[in-house]
């Protein structure tokens, strides 16, 4: 069994990757580059996020969240990918699930496409090169406690 107290922050207080109930954060991600891919999860992951697993496309994202679902707390999604693009992906998901949690990546420059990814259902965005804080800050407000 995992308790809180295994996670506990250097002050103290719970890691945003955990749950109130004490259980992780469960993340697919979605992204092409392995290099971006495997970032984002070291990041979650020292917050005591669960990565569950990941994909390289739209397409197996898709898949892959059908598969696991409900148990995706969250995804990361690549707008520009090979196959199937996020935009597409997300689409996709929220049409399955109304109540996904997903957050786009993007890279510098593609304020367009971010904007309609919110409007059509992501629930916030992260811009490339990733910065650990803002990583965190953005996917923590959707967990919020309290």
């Amino acid at each position: 069994m995992i308790v809180t107290t295994d996670f506990s922050s250097a002050d103290g207080s719970i890691p945003a990757g955990i749950k109130a109930d004490g259980s992780k954060i469960r993340v697919l991600i979605v992204d092409d580059s392995m290099f971006v891919a495997k970032q984002l999860g070291q990041i979650l992951t020292s917050e005591g996020y669960e990565i569950v697993t990941t994909a390289a496309d739209g397409k197996e994202g898709i898949d892959k969240y059908k598969e696991l679902f409900p148990n995706i707390d969250l995804v990361t999604m690549d707008i520009t990918m090979p196959r199937m693009d996020g935009i597409t992906s997300l689409e996709h998901i929220m049409a399955f699930d109304k109540n996904a949690r997903v957050v786009m990546v993007s890279a510098l420059g593609k304020e367009e496409l971010v904007k309609k990814s919110l409007m059509l259902g992501a629930k916030n965005y992260i811009v490339k090169p990733l910065d650990r804080k803002k990583v965190l800050e953005r996917i923590g407000s959707l967990f919020k406690k309290g």
